[in-house]
Protein backbone atom coordinates (compact mmCIF):
# COMPACT_ATOMS: atom_id res chain seq x y z
CA UNK A 1 0.00 0.00 0.00
CA UNK A 2 3.06 2.26 -0.11
CA UNK A 3 4.18 4.29 -3.08
CA UNK A 4 7.64 2.88 -3.87
CA UNK A 5 8.90 6.21 -5.18
CA UNK A 6 7.87 8.42 -2.26
CA UNK A 7 7.62 5.87 0.54
CA UNK A 8 4.23 7.30 1.49
CA UNK A 9 1.36 4.89 1.94
CA UNK A 10 -1.96 5.24 0.25
CA UNK A 11 -4.69 6.48 2.61
CA UNK A 12 -7.03 3.65 3.58
CA UNK A 13 -10.58 4.26 2.38
CA UNK A 14 -13.29 2.14 4.02
CA UNK A 15 -16.23 1.32 1.73
CA UNK A 16 -19.09 -0.67 3.29
CA UNK A 17 -19.81 -3.58 0.97
CA UNK A 18 -23.21 -3.97 -0.67
CA UNK A 19 -25.23 -7.14 -0.27
CA UNK A 20 -26.02 -8.63 -3.67
CA UNK A 21 -28.43 -11.52 -4.27
CA UNK A 22 -26.23 -12.80 -7.08
CA UNK A 23 -22.96 -12.17 -8.86
CA UNK A 24 -21.94 -13.68 -12.20
CA UNK A 25 -18.59 -15.02 -10.99
CA UNK A 26 -19.97 -16.49 -7.75
CA UNK A 27 -22.40 -19.31 -7.03
CA UNK A 28 -24.08 -17.70 -4.04
CA UNK A 29 -25.14 -14.34 -2.64
CA UNK A 30 -22.30 -11.84 -2.64
CA UNK A 31 -20.91 -8.74 -1.04
CA UNK A 32 -19.72 -6.28 -3.65
CA UNK A 33 -18.15 -2.90 -4.25
CA UNK A 34 -18.76 -1.18 -7.56
CA UNK A 35 -15.63 -1.53 -9.67
CA UNK A 36 -15.88 2.03 -11.00
CA UNK A 37 -16.04 3.35 -7.44
CA UNK A 38 -12.98 1.40 -6.30
CA UNK A 39 -11.07 2.40 -9.42
CA UNK A 40 -11.92 6.08 -8.92
CA UNK A 41 -10.59 5.95 -5.34
CA UNK A 42 -7.45 4.11 -6.45
CA UNK A 43 -6.82 6.50 -9.33
CA UNK A 44 -7.04 9.39 -6.86
CA UNK A 45 -4.32 7.80 -4.73
CA UNK A 46 -6.41 5.94 -2.16
CA UNK A 47 -6.55 2.27 -1.19
CA UNK A 48 -10.21 1.13 -1.33
CA UNK A 49 -11.06 -1.44 1.36
CA UNK A 50 -14.42 -3.20 1.42
CA UNK A 51 -15.87 -3.85 4.89
CA UNK A 52 -18.51 -6.45 5.77
CA UNK A 53 -21.78 -4.73 6.79
CA UNK A 54 -22.55 -6.70 9.96
CA UNK A 55 -25.60 -5.69 12.01
CA UNK A 56 -27.76 -8.82 12.33
CA UNK A 57 -29.95 -7.52 15.15
CA UNK A 58 -30.40 -4.17 13.35
CA UNK A 59 -28.93 -2.40 16.36
CA UNK A 60 -26.53 0.46 15.73
CA UNK A 61 -23.56 -0.23 17.99
CA UNK A 62 -21.35 2.78 17.43
CA UNK A 63 -18.44 1.56 19.55
CA UNK A 64 -18.32 -1.83 17.82
CA UNK A 65 -18.25 -0.17 14.41
CA UNK A 66 -15.57 2.27 15.59
CA UNK A 67 -13.38 -0.66 16.62
CA UNK A 68 -13.86 -2.33 13.26
CA UNK A 69 -12.81 0.68 11.18
CA UNK A 70 -10.15 2.05 13.53
CA UNK A 71 -7.60 1.95 10.72
CA UNK A 72 -9.60 4.11 8.29
CA UNK A 73 -8.16 7.36 6.97
CA UNK A 74 -11.43 8.08 5.18
CA UNK A 75 -14.88 6.60 4.60
CA UNK A 76 -16.86 6.37 1.38
CA UNK A 77 -20.57 5.57 1.71
CA UNK A 78 -21.62 4.21 -1.70
CA UNK A 79 -24.88 3.97 -3.58
CA UNK A 80 -27.26 1.03 -3.38
CA UNK A 81 -30.89 0.18 -2.71
CA UNK A 82 -33.46 2.32 -0.95
CA UNK A 83 -33.08 3.33 2.68
CA UNK A 84 -35.89 1.79 4.75
CA UNK A 85 -38.47 4.45 5.59
CA UNK A 86 -38.66 3.53 9.25
CA UNK A 87 -35.20 4.92 9.99
CA UNK A 88 -36.56 8.43 9.36
CA UNK A 89 -39.97 7.75 10.91
CA UNK A 90 -41.74 7.60 7.55
CA UNK A 91 -44.03 5.17 5.75
CA UNK A 92 -42.61 2.98 2.96
CA UNK A 93 -43.68 3.61 -0.61
CA UNK A 94 -44.85 0.69 -2.79
CA UNK A 95 -42.07 1.44 -5.27
CA UNK A 96 -39.24 0.90 -2.79
CA UNK A 97 -36.55 -1.51 -3.97
CA UNK A 98 -33.40 -3.19 -2.70
CA UNK A 99 -34.20 -2.48 0.96
CA UNK A 100 -31.92 -4.30 3.41
CA UNK A 101 -32.25 -3.09 6.98
CA UNK A 102 -29.02 -4.76 8.10
CA UNK A 103 -27.24 -2.77 5.41
CA UNK A 104 -29.01 0.37 6.62
CA UNK A 105 -28.11 -0.21 10.26
CA UNK A 106 -24.44 -0.70 9.45
CA UNK A 107 -24.24 2.26 7.09
CA UNK A 108 -25.95 4.54 9.62
CA UNK A 109 -23.46 3.49 12.28
CA UNK A 110 -20.50 4.05 9.94
CA UNK A 111 -21.82 7.51 9.06
CA UNK A 112 -22.15 8.43 12.73
CA UNK A 113 -18.66 7.19 13.56
CA UNK A 114 -17.11 9.04 10.62
CA UNK A 115 -18.83 12.30 11.57
CA UNK A 116 -18.11 11.98 15.29
CA UNK A 117 -14.44 11.14 14.69
CA UNK A 118 -13.98 13.73 11.93
CA UNK A 119 -13.00 11.12 9.37
CA UNK A 120 -13.06 12.48 5.82
CA UNK A 121 -16.39 11.27 4.45
CA UNK A 122 -17.61 11.13 0.87
CA UNK A 123 -21.22 10.01 0.47
CA UNK A 124 -22.53 8.96 -2.95
CA UNK A 125 -26.23 8.74 -3.86
CA UNK A 126 -27.76 6.43 -1.21
CA UNK A 127 -24.79 7.35 1.02
CA UNK A 128 -25.93 10.98 0.99
CA UNK A 129 -29.40 9.87 2.03
CA UNK A 130 -27.91 7.75 4.84
CA UNK A 131 -25.99 10.72 6.24
CA UNK A 132 -29.08 12.91 6.02
CA UNK A 133 -31.11 10.36 8.00
CA UNK A 134 -28.26 9.86 10.50
CA UNK A 135 -28.42 13.60 11.21
CA UNK A 136 -32.19 13.57 11.75
CA UNK A 137 -33.40 14.42 8.25
CA UNK A 138 -35.90 12.54 6.10
CA UNK A 139 -36.36 11.56 2.47
CA UNK A 140 -38.73 11.88 -0.44
CA UNK A 141 -39.71 8.21 -0.63
CA UNK A 142 -40.56 8.23 -4.34
CA UNK A 143 -39.54 11.09 -6.60
CA UNK A 144 -41.87 9.96 -9.39
CA UNK A 145 -44.76 11.15 -7.21
CA UNK A 146 -43.23 14.60 -6.76
CA UNK A 147 -40.39 16.03 -8.85
CA UNK A 148 -40.02 13.35 -11.52
CA UNK A 149 -37.66 10.66 -12.73
CA UNK A 150 -33.96 10.72 -11.82
CA UNK A 151 -33.22 7.09 -12.67
CA UNK A 152 -30.42 6.48 -15.18
CA UNK A 153 -30.55 10.15 -16.01
CA UNK A 154 -27.83 12.64 -17.02
CA UNK A 155 -28.50 16.33 -16.40
CA UNK A 156 -26.80 19.61 -15.58
CA UNK A 157 -26.10 20.75 -12.06
CA UNK A 158 -26.27 24.26 -10.62
CA UNK A 159 -23.59 24.59 -7.95
CA UNK A 160 -23.20 27.19 -5.22
CA UNK A 161 -19.82 28.59 -6.23
CA UNK A 162 -19.12 29.72 -2.66
CA UNK A 163 -19.53 26.19 -1.28
CA UNK A 164 -16.70 23.65 -0.90
CA UNK A 165 -18.20 21.78 -3.86
CA UNK A 166 -18.01 24.91 -6.00
CA UNK A 167 -14.26 25.00 -5.44
CA UNK A 168 -14.05 21.42 -6.75
CA UNK A 169 -16.38 21.30 -9.77
CA UNK A 170 -17.14 24.93 -10.58
CA UNK A 171 -20.56 26.47 -11.21
CA UNK A 172 -22.04 23.95 -13.66
CA UNK A 173 -21.31 20.37 -14.56
CA UNK A 174 -23.15 17.39 -16.08
CA UNK A 175 -23.90 14.57 -13.64
CA UNK A 176 -25.06 10.95 -13.85
CA UNK A 177 -27.99 10.11 -11.55
CA UNK A 178 -29.84 6.91 -10.71
CA UNK A 179 -32.17 7.29 -7.71
CA UNK A 180 -35.82 7.67 -6.78
CA UNK A 181 -35.32 8.74 -3.17
CA UNK A 182 -33.80 12.11 -2.35
CA UNK A 183 -33.41 14.55 0.53
CA UNK A 184 -36.65 16.10 1.81
CA UNK A 185 -35.92 17.66 5.21
CA UNK A 186 -32.24 18.38 5.73
CA UNK A 187 -30.47 16.80 8.69
CA UNK A 188 -28.87 18.94 11.38
CA UNK A 189 -26.05 21.12 10.06
CA UNK A 190 -26.38 20.12 6.41
CA UNK A 191 -26.30 22.85 3.78
CA UNK A 192 -27.32 22.48 0.13
CA UNK A 193 -24.40 22.94 -2.25
CA UNK A 194 -26.08 22.15 -5.57
CA UNK A 195 -29.51 21.69 -7.13
CA UNK A 196 -30.91 20.15 -10.29
CA UNK A 197 -33.18 22.24 -12.50
CA UNK A 198 -36.25 20.59 -10.93
CA UNK A 199 -35.21 21.67 -7.44
CA UNK A 200 -33.75 18.41 -6.11
CA UNK A 201 -30.87 18.87 -3.67
CA UNK A 202 -27.97 17.22 -5.48
CA UNK A 203 -25.14 17.93 -3.03
CA UNK A 204 -24.70 18.85 0.61
CA UNK A 205 -21.91 19.94 2.91
CA UNK A 206 -21.81 20.18 6.70
CA UNK A 207 -21.46 23.53 8.44
CA UNK A 208 -19.67 24.09 11.75
CA UNK A 209 -17.90 20.76 11.45
CA UNK A 210 -14.14 20.27 11.69
CA UNK A 211 -14.05 17.25 9.39
CA UNK A 212 -14.22 16.96 5.58
CA UNK A 213 -17.67 15.98 4.34
CA UNK A 214 -19.29 16.02 0.92
CA UNK A 215 -22.53 14.30 -0.03
CA UNK A 216 -23.42 14.01 -3.71
CA UNK A 217 -26.74 12.61 -4.93
CA UNK A 218 -25.21 11.59 -8.25
CA UNK A 219 -22.60 8.97 -9.21
CA UNK A 220 -19.27 10.71 -9.94
CA UNK A 221 -17.64 7.30 -10.41
CA UNK A 222 -19.68 6.74 -13.60
CA UNK A 223 -17.47 9.12 -15.56
CA UNK A 224 -14.47 9.78 -13.29
CA UNK A 225 -12.17 7.87 -15.64
CA UNK A 226 -12.93 10.23 -18.52
CA UNK A 227 -14.25 13.43 -16.91
CA UNK A 228 -11.62 15.39 -14.96
CA UNK A 229 -14.34 17.32 -13.11
CA UNK A 230 -15.81 14.14 -11.61
CA UNK A 231 -12.33 12.80 -10.89
CA UNK A 232 -11.68 15.95 -8.83
CA UNK A 233 -14.38 14.87 -6.35
CA UNK A 234 -12.33 11.77 -5.54
CA UNK A 235 -9.02 13.61 -5.62
CA UNK A 236 -10.13 16.13 -3.01
CA UNK A 237 -11.61 13.39 -0.82
CA UNK A 238 -8.49 11.23 -0.96
CA UNK A 239 -6.29 14.28 -0.33
CA UNK A 240 -8.23 14.96 2.88
CA UNK A 241 -7.78 11.31 3.89
CA UNK A 242 -4.06 11.54 3.10
CA UNK A 243 -3.72 14.50 5.47
CA UNK A 244 -5.29 12.44 8.23
CA UNK A 245 -2.98 9.51 7.44
CA UNK A 246 0.02 11.84 7.62
CA UNK A 247 -0.76 13.22 11.08
CA UNK A 248 -1.36 9.80 12.65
Amino acid sequence: MRDKASGARRPLIVIPARFSPNATALRYEAEVTARALAEAVFAAGGEPLSVHPYAPSLTIDIDAVRERIWFADGVLLPGGGDVAARWSGQQPHPSQYGVDEEQDAFDLAVARVALADYLPLLAVCRGTQIVNVALGGDLVQDMDDTVGNHRDHVHDLDVDETSPLGKIVGRRTAISCSHHQCIATLGAGLMPAAYSADGVIEAVTLQDHDGWYLGVQWHPEDSAATDPVQAEVFRHFVAAAAERAYVR
